[in-house]
């Protein structure tokens, strides 16, 4: 059975349905970062073995070892990788990406640029916020926003989800990364983002990864837009249709993540608002609060 070798440093958060975990380590003189991924097995999820599914199993391995956005516009890979694949699974083995420090406005700018990019391959995710609110759905949609002052509104875009999810389907769909937080955009090449962790490399709504980004970002929404708009090419979609997938995307991200956090405390002792401050919860509703011109203009029609 594969492990870890001792030494390696374990980094937070490197664990997930198919990631056993990220360490961070040196070979010769070069600080690296391994990630094993894990080959699914009889009693998983049938998403994981699906290549256009965004939870697919090793999409990250197979776009580093194709290379395909080592040379891509806006966002790029380091080019040095190596991968080993064994029955149990892959060991993936990328350079340590030093943190540039990038402005909001900069990475916008590159996620436009990006989106231009004409990506090839036989397992590019697609659906990624559909799939999202799926799996919501299948746990009981926001139940747990029911019992919160924003239950009116939540429970409103709830039954419209299926509008919304179709006016981001008839938006121009383009390339995205799938998971532009600023922990996976740390680097700067050039006029350009190195950016990590490509498990979700795929096609959306334009705009729809920058509306992911900017529920972490410093910046409020309509500057970051226009910082995108700046790096789209020209005729690939309207300042309307990259604003509207971007608020469709964040909002409805926005109302997910709140109520994941929510309801992972809200079975504890005590009344939920009295919740509301705590550690894993308090960054989603600030988040929220911040969508809220957003929402009032998706109540809006």
């Amino acid at each position: 059975m594969w492990q870890p070798e001792p030494g390696w440093l374990a980094m937070p958060g490197g664990t997930g349905t198919s990631t056993v975990g990220v360490w961070r380590t040196v070979l010769g003189d070069q600080p690296v970062v391994v990630k094993r991924l894990a080959r699914p097995t009889g009693g998983d999820p049938r998403e994981l073995s699906d290549p256009h599914h965004p939870a697919y199993w090793r999409r990250a391995a197979d776009v580093l070892a194709g290379g395909l956005v080592v040379d891509t516009p806006g966002l790029r890979s380091d080019p040095q990788a190596a991968l080993e694949e064994d029955a149990d699974g892959i060991t993936l083995t990328q350079a340590w990406v030093e943190d540039a420090a990038n402005s909001g406005l900069f990475v916008a700018r590159c996620l436009g640029g990006f989106a231009g990019a004409r990506l090839s391959g036989p397992a590019l995710a697609t659906d990624q916020l559909r799939h999202r609110m799926a799996r919501v759905e299948r746990g009981g949609g926001w139940r747990t926003l029911a019992r919160t002052t924003v239950a009116d509104v939540a429970e409103h875009l709830w039954g419209r989800r299926s509008v919304l999810l179709a006016e981001l389907d008839a938006l121009p769909q383009v390339a995205q990364h799938g998971d532009p937080t600023p922990a996976n955009l740390p680097g700067r090449a050039g006029d350009d983002v190195v950016a990590v962790d490509w498990g979700t490399l795929g096609h959306g709504p334009v705009g729809s990864d920058l509306g992911f980004y900017a529920l972490q970002a410093r910046e409020e929404l309509d500057p970051l837009v226009e910082a995108y708009l700046l790096g789209l090419p020209p005729g690939l979609a309207t300042a309307e249709q990259v604003r509207r997938g971007a608020r469709v995307t964040a909002v409805l991200t926005a109302l997910n993540r709140a109520e994941w956090a929510l309801a992972r405390v809200a079975g504890g002792e005590g009344a939920l608002a009295g919740k509301f401050r705590h550690p894993a919860v308090a960054p989603h509703l600030r988040a929220l609060q911040r969508q809220a011109t957003h929402i009032e203009a998706l109540l809006a029609g």
